[in-house]
């Protein structure tokens, strides 16, 4: 199958080219331009690797020349979330997240794609919950990320309906794996240090997402008859609250991280302490409101459709990414 991987440079896409070629897919990896290709991992010997430069994302970009020949699209480039999504910010989301992937669906029919897989996020319904979020769920995303995401998902079912095209969505939480950016990056951080944490006192449930994980099920969904024209919760399966989270990391990279078991009340007016420091003086703290957020709140899903529809488990327990993540390579 020959497969148009975007946002091939990023996090997911370099743990998923070695996946795909190692089924014997036929790649073609959409670029924003040539300087990121030195962040590809090498091809497979006798791999059938395309490179072709698409330039920004947004509702003008040409994919005609990288989706000539393609089976299927597996669409990864996005504008990242980021903890503060001001003004600015959201245009550039609604733009490359909301209208890039409209345009790039309807270029995706016209070229005769068969089946286009939608990384989308668990953004695209919520944040937090305090049950467990199903498919039931509905979607009320509270973030601009996870409004452009969910515009994301709309644009593709309705291009798609109808047409010769399957679609699939798959809604990960939290990605964590060797080499990852963002929130985990920053918790691993902060635990490294070695210091005394205020987040004893936490009482929460979240689930994550192991990129190999989630590189595996990508490669089921390729094919799978049952994958077409849905939509799915993904996470490891094992959830955990931000203690256990933390002592988990902590004995990984082998620092001892006391926690502290400070009421939440106090912990939330440091965290505002922290953000008005931060608006006076311009320096970044590492414990500030939207983090404590992130930190406190539980964000679980149900995976059991994965289990009964793709007949697919994760492969690696949250205990297995996490000492992958963790372990000098």
């Amino acid at each position: 199958m020959r497969v148009l991987i975007t946002g091939a440079t990023g996090f997911i896409g370099r743990h998923l080219i070695p996946v795909l070629e190692a089924q014997g897919h036929e790649l073609t990896l959409g670029l924003r331009n040539l300087d990121t290709a030195a962040r590809l991992p090498k091809g497979e010997a006798g791999s059938q690797q395309r490179r072709v430069v698409v330039g920004e994302i947004d509702e003008h970009t040409d994919w005609r020349e990288a989706l000539q020949e393609a089976n299927a699209v597996v669409h990864l480039a996005a504008r990242a979330h980021v903890l503060d999504e001001g003004s600015g910010e959201e245009a550039a989301l609604t733009r490359i997240n909301a209208r890039g992937t409209r345009r790039l669906v309807d270029q995706a029919v016209d070229a005769g794609v068969e089946r286009f897989i939608l990384m989308s996020s668990i953004g695209a319904v919520t944040t937090r919950s305090d049950v467990c979020v199903t498919l039931h769920t509905p979607c009320t995303p509270d973030t601009p990320y996870g409004q452009s995401k969910r515009s994301a998902e709309c644009a593709l079912i309705e291009r798609a309906t109808g047409s010769h095209m399957g679609w699939t969505i798959l809604r990960p939480t939290l990605v964590y794996g060797p080499g990852n950016p963002g929130n985990m990056r920053r918790l691993i951080a902060l635990v490294k240090r070695g210091l005394p944490l205020p987040l004893g006192a936490i009482r929460n449930r979240r689930s994550f997402t192991f990129v190999r994980n989630l590189t595996d099920l990508i490669e089921v969904v390729l094919s799978h008859p049952n994958a077409r024209d849905a939509t799915f919760l993904v996470a490891d399966g094992d959830d955990l609250s931000t203690p256990e989270l933390v002592d988990k990391i902590a004995l990984n990279v082998g620092v001892r991280t006391p926690l502290i078991s400070v009421p939440l009340p106090l912990i939330r007016g440091i965290a505002q302490a922290s953000d008005a420091w931060t608006a006076a003086t311009g320096a970044a703290v590492p414990f500030g409101t939207p983090t404590l957020r992130r930190l406190e709140s539980s964000l679980y899903v149900d995976i059991e459709p994965l289990r009964t529809k793709l007949e697919w488990s994760p492969p690696f327990s949250v205990d297995e990414g996490l000492r992958c993540m963790l372990t000098p390579q």
